[in-house]
This record gives structure tokens, C-alpha cells and sequence, in this order.
């Protein structure tokens, strides 16, 4: 009987065991988790922060998920070190495994500003206990400053817009979402968020921060401007959580390097999710992409893999990842997919609260960036995904509203039953 051992207790983890019993209906599975709560949807906690939702609905799975899949949960214990066959934890104990799988995510990353350690009230925004603490801490007259106008940044925002006195976010880039928006669709969610209360002081960042005598805090900016605060969220990114398979000596860039079967260098270990690094289809590069459907389809082909008894050649693989994000804020939704290619071709159209780029080259959709209406999106991400020629679609008609009738009739009746 096999001995499975899942660092990690997030999404990626989930899959991973579903992955697992897919093959393995009475292998030991022991899941290392350092949060204390069964795996719920990381990126809801800014609605609950908002009072949106609660603890219940945030639970990706039922609350007899384990249970069902026979997996044991080992709350509030992080572990320390990977070795051969064992994983050391921080409580002294140790958990000997067969196959592991790291799905250890990712971790807040925080500049060493001059005079954090002087700022009580700062927090980070990537967990269930951020949330409640930030929730904990704040007052309707607080005046909140935000470090970081990415996706972490403005989603803590959000969730505190209608709540606090003030809003003032700061980055280093020119615009808001610098990672998956240029700077003329950057611009439409900048005003949608400043008509909606919050202040951006953008190509700006906090040199120094100071203790006032009131109690309050003083960021003073590289600008030479300076922003009054009570709260200080720190959301400047995260760092993939390669610690351990790095200290185990595998192979470890910006995140732990995979294949396509979910397989690190080390032997009998896999990675999912955050903390993983894999091929992106578009641009043919290794890098991190820390989406949700990417972490489920990686924990899952990893726990396929794990189960199987074939050690040559993966039971499964995940070989289309592509970089995507989808967000909303305040009722404004933002999708973006895939890349922009060095020689590509843009179709675009636009108006004051719309803008849709689309980006193809050498026959295929490679890429596109959705503003205000992501309606039947998907249809697009499959093309990419999928690496469905042009000339098999209708692209004239695509290029207005994604739809099925855009395809072929052979396509449509594939993509409708699954039949060839």
C-alpha cells in the first residue's frame, strides 16, 4: 500500500487528491497543512472581506471531502525539510511517503522599507487569517494605505471600499495590473476604481515610513510626497514556496521546475500550483503562473502520476498551461489570456468603458486582453489552449462575439458531445 505525503493544503492540493483516488482507491494519504481550516477559494477571501460571502461558502470542497477520500489532515503543522522518502516537520515528527507531492503555494514577498518595524498595524493580503485580521483591525474612519496596485493589491482594496475613511494605493509601475494590462486598458480600470473612492499615487513608492505621535503613521514617497495612514497593507507580490525542494537539491528557478507529468528533479516528488513553474504554451518559456485553473489541472496530473503504477511513461499530462487571469471590480470585469507576441496582429475595438484586444500570429489566436465585456470569453481561451487554427473558424464573425457557430459544424459537434 502506498504512502502519499501532500505538502500544502490549498487548491492544487485538493486536486491532488482527487488525482490520487482516480487510480488508488486505498493508498495512505496525509496532507501537511500550515492553515488551519479545510481548502476553501483563496481568491474570495476579498469578498469577505467585503461581507460578500462567508467561512461556509468559501470551501472549495464539502465538508466530507477527506473523509470520503480517506485523507488525513494534519492541521496547523508546516514542514520543515524533504528528504528521501521523509518529510520532517516543525512539531519534531516525521512522515515517511512513497510519493510527495509539493503544492507549498506561494508567499507574501515584503521590501525591507526603512522604518516598517515602526508600523504596528501592516499586513499582508494572501490568506483566510489576513483577511480576518485586517477585518479585525479596521474602523470607518481608517485611512488604509496600499503598497502594490497588482491583482493582490487592488482585490484588498476592493474589499474595503464603503468600509474605511480612505483608500491610497501606491506602485512602482505607471499604471494599475501592470502584469496583464498595457497602459490604455490600465486606464479604464484606473478611473473605474477612482470614481469608486480610491486614490493611486502610480511611478511613486514608499522610501521611509514614520511613527507619528498620534499613534498614526507617515509614508513619506520617493516623490517627495507623503500619505497619513492608520492601516499599511503590504501587497507587492509573492514569491513561489520552493524552500524545500530547493534545500533537497532540485532543480528550482523562479519557481520548483517541472514537466509536463508534474515531475521535479527529485525522484517521487511532484509539484502543483503556485509554487511551480511549467512551460506556457503561447510563449514557449518556463515560468510561474499562479492561476486557480492551473493549480487544480497540475495537482491533479500530479496525483494521477503519483498513483500510477507505470513510472516510465505519466498516466496523465498537462501540456496547454497558459497565463490567465480574470478579476472584476466594483461590477467592471477584466480578462486577459495567453500573450502578445513579438510581430503579432491586433484587432481591437474600444470605447470609453470597453476595450478588447485581440492578438494573432502565424495563424492561431495567441492572446487577448478584455475590458468591460468578457462575455463567452472562454470560447477564446479554448482556441489558445487548444491551438485551433484560424482556418477553422469564422474569425470575422469571432472577432465581434465569441460563439460556437463560428466553427465548423465537425468542431461544434466535438467541442458539444466530446465525441472525434
Amino acid at each position: 500500500m502506498k504512502q502519499y505525503v501532500i505538502i500544502g493544503n490549498g487548491v492544487a492540493a485538493a486536486a491532488s487528491i482527487e488525482g490520487i483516488r482516480s487510480r488508488d482507491s486505498q493508498g495512505l494519504i496525509t496532507v501537511v497543512s500550515k492553515e488551519k481550516y479545510p481548502v476553501y477559494c483563496r481568491p474570495l477571501i476579498s469578498y469577505l472581506l467585503e461581507g460578500k460571502t462567508d467561512l461556509t461558502r468559501m470551501q472549495y470542497r464539502d465538508p466530507d471531502f477527506y473523509k470520503n477520500n480517506k485523507a488525513e489532515v494534519l492541521y496547523g503543522v508546516s514542514a520543515e525539510k524533504l528528504s528521501s522518502g521523509k518529510v520532517e516537520l516543525d512539531n519534531g515528527s516525521s512522515l515517511p511517503f512513497d510519493e510527495c507531492i509539493v503544492a507549498t503555494g506561494s508567499d507574501p514577498f515584503v521590501l525591507p522599507f526603512k522604518g516598517l518595524d515602526t508600523v504596528e498595524n501592516k499586513y499582508t493580503f494572501q490568506t483566510l487569517d489576513d483577511a480576518l485580521a485586517i477585518e479585525k483591525a479596521i474602523r470607518k474612519d481608517s485611512r488604509v494605505f496600499i503598497v502594490g496596485a497588482g491583482l493582490i493589491g487592488l482585490k484588498c482594496a476592493e474589499g474595503l471600499t464603503g468600509r474605511v475613511g480612505s483608500i491610497t494605493v501606491c506602485d512602482l509601475a505607471d499604471r494599475v495590473l501592470s502584469s496583464i494590462l498595457d497602459a490604455p486598458t490600465a486606464s479604464i480600470v484606473q478611473k473605474h476604481l477612482e470614481k469608486n473612492g480610491m486614490s493611486f499615487l502610480l511611478a511613486d513608492s514608499a522610501s521611509e515610513f514614520k511613527k507619528n505621535a498620534d499613534g498614526a503613521y507617515t509614508a513619506l514617497m520617493s516623490s517627495g510626497k507623503s500619505v497619513d495612514f492608520d492601516i499599511l497593507v503590504l501587497a507587492v507580490g509573492v514569491r513561489a514556496g520552493t524552500r524545500l525542494v530547493k534545500e533537497a537539491g532540485g532543480k528550482v528557478e523562479r519557481g520548483i521546475v517541472i514537466d509536463e507529468a508534474c515531475r521535479t528533479s527529485l525522484d517521487h516528488v511532484y509539484a502543483a500550483g503556485d509554487c511551480a513553474q511549467t512551460m506556457e504554451l503561447t510563449q514557449g518559456t518556463s515560468k510561474v503562473m499562479a492561476i486557480l485553473p492551473n493549480a487544480y489541472l497540475e495537482g491533479y496530473t500530479a496525483g494521477v502520476n503519483a498513483a500510477s503504477e507505470d513510472a516510465g511513461s505519466p498516466a496523465a499530462v498537462f501540456d496547454n498551461a497558459i497565463a490567465m487571469n480574470s478579476i472584476g471590480f466594483m461590477g467592471l470585469h477584466i480578462m486577459s489570456a495567453g500573450s502578445a507576441p513579438e510581430g503579432c496582429q491586433v484587432y481591437e475595438e474600444k470605447d470609453q468603458d470597453h476595450w478588447k484586444k485581440l492578438f494573432t500570429k502565424d495563424g492561431y489566436l495567441t492572446g487577448f486582453m478584455l475590458v468591460g465585456d468578457i462575455d463567452r470569453a472562454g470560447i477564446y481561451t479554448n482556441m489558445i489552449r487548444n491551438r485551433i487554427p484560424l482556418s477553422e473558424v469564422d474569425f470575422e464573425s469571432m472577432k465581434k462575439l465569441p460563439n460556437l457557430y463560428a466553427f465548423g459544424e465537425k468542431y461544434r459537434h466535438h467541442i458539444l458531445t466530446g465525441e472525434v
